[in-house]
């Protein structure tokens, strides 16, 4: 499928000025009011419903996400590692890609056939030529010698005979049933690359086809980005592990799905913890982390176990991103915690925290990996969809024919239409009609190709 290319819905990220909203989450306005826990009616991940920040407060969905972009741009200035080949996929390179040999480092042959010396019919020997084989003994005009795909080319030979191409009488003598050219299949050495060429700039996504190119050009290892670290904190008393939701307590959604969605971000899990409602221990568990990316899920609102923010407040924390205008999860937070660590407050309810990732996450992580921005495009609707009156909203869709077709079951708590779409449509504020074309953010394993690859 061939997407419809076109400009995002949103404000130009250059006019966009990150210290005038930076001053908003610091408290230059009105304290935000805080509302009473109630529970949750839509079988939420929490059993209270997120508070929304004042209005005014919340940061608009592009700015919230080129805020993350250049928080992860800033901490992005990691020493390269030296990665074995087995272990790269999905990295980016530290360093140019640059040829270690000639490639091919021989002339090789293209085809099984024979190899020819001077004008035919040519006498055959008996012993062939196959891969891997050091050095040919040379032939003479009037000489052939089987040969296989791959095996050096013998000195002086003219050219590689097709075995399609060639029949043996019955003297044993090999003729050419076609025209015979000088240096056919023949693939001479360096014809792809000469040592030192630079085949890959600083950047490049070490791909499967790049580990090929680069175990070819003669690499063991390569000079990469690491991964960034990134901790889940899954809070929440009333979270089940495993078995049927009973007596007022759910399935937790977040911890089995979030260090997929994570790595399919570039990032390295380097944990899963469960901490309940405890202040004491999401303050032990941030200020001991040693990951670039902590995640915590849930408590990002005003109730009496939301403890996000005051565990912040005691450290120390900036709070860069308070609450975006974006339904559903306009409850999130972005916070720096130290000088090259992160924090992404993601909501309770499974869906609303989809939109956090895609928000703050996934912009923080690709910019920590050093990975370049996807290239913005937009599709049509298949047909209308609400919005929010203010606030920008995220809409799983199918992508069917170049077009957008959105999926039902999207409610906060809900992951049924999630599952089954290929990517979120940007609905802006007041909603959008049938044929309208928007901004399409694909999944993490959909924009990398790697997600299934990288664990």
């Amino acid at each position: 499928m061939t997407a419809v290319r076109g400009t995002r819905n949103s404000q130009d990220d250059e006019d966009f000025d990150v210290e005038e909203a930076l001053a908003l989450v610091k408290g230059e306005t009105a304290p935000t009011p805080r509302s009473r826990p109630v529970p949750a009616p839509d079988g939420g991940q929490h059993g209270h419903r997120a508070a929304p920040t004042e209005h005014h407060r919340a940061t608009p969905w592009p700015q919230a996400r080129t805020i993350a972009e250049r928080a992860g741009r800033a901490g992005a200035c990691r020493a390269p590692v030296s990665v074995p080949l087995d272990a790269s996929l999905g990295l980016v390179l530290a360093t140019p890609l640059a040829a270690l040999t000639d490639l091919p480092s021989f002339d090789t042959s293209a085809m099984d056939g024979w190899a020819v010396a001077g004008p035919g019919p040519w006498d055959v020997r008996e012993e062939g030529v196959l891969a891997g084989q050091a050095q040919p003994e040379r032939l003479t005009d009037g000489e052939a010698v089987r040969i296989a795909t791959g095996a050096r080319i013998p000195q002086d030979v003219t050219a590689v005979l097709r075995s399609e191409h060639g029949r043996t009488d019955e003297k044993g003598r090999l003729h050419a049933t076609g025209d015979v050219v000088h240096g056919q299949d023949i693939r001479p050495r360096g014809q792809e690359c000469r040592s030192g060429d630079h085949l890959l700039p600083v950047g490049a996504l070490v791909t499967p086809a790049v580990l090929g190119l680069a175990a070819a050009a003669g690499y063991d290892t390569l000079a990469a980005l690491p991964r960034p670290r990134a901790e889940v904190l899954v809070l929440g008393d009333e979270l089940l592990t495993s078995g049927l939701p009973r007596d007022g307590l759910i399935r937790d959604a977040l911890g089995p799905m979030l260090p997929s969605w994570l790595r399919a971000a570039g990032a390295e899990v380097v944990g899963v913890r469960r901490l309940g409602d405890d202040a004491e221990a999401l303050h032990k568990a941030i200020a001991g982390s040693g990951a670039d990316l902590i995640v915590t899920t849930g408590g990002t609102a005003a109730g009496p176990v939301d403890h996000v923010h005051p565990v912040l407040a005691r450290l120390g924390a900036e709070l860069l991103v308070d609450g975006v205008k974006v339904r559903p999860g306009h409850p999130m937070l972005l916070a720096r915690t130290g000088e090259n660590q992160h924090l992404v407050g993601l909501p309770g309810n499974p869906l609303a925290a989809v939109s956090g990732l895609l928000t703050l996450a996934e912009p923080l992580l690709r910019t920590l990996a050093g990975r370049a921005a996807p290239e913005p495009y937009a599709m049509p609707l298949t047909e209308a969809v609400h919005g929010h009156p203010y606030d920008t909203r995220l809409v799983p869709v199918a992508l069917r024919a170049e077009r957008a077709v959105p999926l039902h079951y999207n409610g906060p708590a809900m992951l049924r239409g999630i599952a089954a779409s290929d990517a979120l449509a940007v609905v802006p504020p007041g909603g959008a009609r049938a044929g309208q074309e928007l901004e399409i953010l694909d999944l993490p394993w959909a924009l990398a190709g790697l997600g299934a690859c990288i664990e």
